[in-house]
């Protein structure tokens, strides 16, 4: 398992960060991103872990239950 952090700037990154993403990659987003209509539902569907980044513990919450889950299932 590894963990790939990318801090993209503009809407192009991300079409190119999603060229180097590794099979069975989940990004993580901001979870504000889930209420910007068909983008946040997109992201929905295709399993994006969301983070209150205004909340720390949550945040470190559902950051630390992620990497129990790749290190436990040995997924990326």
């Amino acid at each position: 398992p590894y963990v790939m952090v990318c801090n993209h700037q503009a809407f192009l990154d991300l079409m190119g960060m999603v060229e180097f993403l590794p099979d069975r990659c989940v990004p993580i987003a901001k979870k504000e991103l889930i209420y910007m209509g068909i983008v946040g539902w997109a992201c929905w569907l295709s399993g994006i872990i969301f983070i209150n980044r205004h909340k720390t513990e949550d945040a470190i919450y559902v950051i630390s239950r992620t990497a129990s889950t790749m290190r436990r299932e040995n997924v990326r």
